[in-house]
């Protein structure tokens, strides 16, 4: 294994050590990869393993596509020339430019505005780029590596992504296991974090019991590694130069930052939106639900919970993501969900969800 790959990516846990040898393979060749995960999983770590692994002399350049607004993507993705708009006082390099001979990462590719998908596709197939204003091509030499938390089959399927982008983007797929699939990382992760704060910051840096490293450990994380650094930040504001327990981490540390109950519904099962998004690797994984272990500490955590709405929240998702999948066959979609057919037109009746594209009660349940 390249250690640039271990020292950028902490972790042992099988599916890890299955995302870095993925990492390893691709990381020399000039292929375009697109990495998927949930938010806060560490999509932008796995880019900069690849261009650490990658032989490339050039810089990592990244570009968050969803934080720049759309009118200025284009200056900042292709630059511009002096005088092309109010206030571009001088020309000015693009990031694709100044990814030459590196790699280019875009984050969240999948809030890019259609305009822009167009004039990027066009760079991937010329390999040049026009400044905003300018007429003379420039020859670019870069490796793209895209990331998304979104389903981009179901982007295409609905028009706000382009198909032929998404092929040229999804050449390479690596799927970022969530922190709870990875649960057994969380104390390596936990002291790399906390010696980064401790270089960065200064201060005294807390210890940590055995007994609050596994409750650590057993936390859902449904703000997945992202969460566990800003609870550990915390921590070294709480609790700098002491001993931490089980009992600071459940009381101190996690339940002062537990959000409404709305908000707690929604971040523990955002992972299951995009269901199909696993369609996009080529094993064929059980879906990426929250495992149903998590909820025996859930009250150590939270104050409570709405099951009965959770649960019909829940069979919605999952009916509507099957029969999306099935392209509204009822039967495929029964298929899908290990249901009896007739179970799940009760279910949809019950639930009133209708098929894609039906328009009457009539069509809910026929297929």
């Amino acid at each position: 294994m390249d250690s640039a790959i271990d020292d950028i990516i902490v972790g042992q846990s099988a599916a890890v050590k299955e995302m870095k040898k993925l990492i390893e393979v691709v990381a020399s060749s000039p292929t375009s990869v697109l990495v998927l995960g949930e938010t806060g999983s560490g999509k932008e770590l796995v880019a900069q393993a690849i261009h650490a692994a990658s032989g490339r002399s050039g810089r990592l350049i990244s570009v968050n596509c969803a934080a720049i607004p759309g009118e200025l993507l284009e200056s900042e993705l292709f630059g511009h020339e002096k005088g092309s708009f109010t206030g571009a006082d001088k020309a000015r390099e693009g990031r694709v430019e100044l990814a030459h001979g590196g790699t280019l990462f875009l984050d969240e590719i999948g809030d890019m505005p259609l305009a822009l998908q167009s004039k990027l596709l066009r760079v991937l197939e010329s390999r040049t780029v026009q400044r905003v204003g300018g007429n003379t091509e420039i020859d670019v030499d870069f490796r793209l590596v895209c990331a998304t938390h979104q389903n981009m089959q179901a982007r295409v399927d609905e028009g706000s992504f382009r198909a032929d982008l998404f092929y040229r983007i999804n050449v390479f797929p690596i799927q970022v296991p969530t922190l709870a699939e990875r649960h057994v990382d969380v104390p390596l992760i936990t002291n790399t974090i906390l010696a980064q704060l401790t270089a960065v910051g200064g201060g005294d840096r807390p210890s940590l019991e055995e007994s609050a490293m596994t409750e650590l450990s057993r936390y859902p994380w449904p703000g997945n590694v992202r969460e566990l650094r800003n609870v550990l930040e915390r921590a070294m504001v709480m609790f700098p130069g002491q001993a931490i327990t089980s009992t600071h981490v459940r009381e101190n540390l996690l339940r002062m930052k537990a959000p409404n109950h709305d908000e707690e519904m929604d971040a523990l099962w955002e992972a299951s939106q995009d269901l199909s998004g696993v369609d996009l690797i080529a094993d064929k994984a059980e879906a990426p639900l929250p495992h149903p272990s998590h909820y025996a500490d859930w009250f150590s955590y939270f104050d409570g919970i709405d099951m009965r709405r959770h649960l019909r929240d829940i069979e919605v998702v999952l009916i509507e993501a099957a029969l999306a999948h099935s392209n509204g066959m009822v039967s495929q979609a029964a298929e899908l969900l290990k249901l009896r057919r007739t179970t799940l037109i009760e279910k949809m009746k019950k639930l009133m969800i209708e098929r894609p594209g039906s328009n009457d009660d009539t069509n809910t349940a026929s297929g």
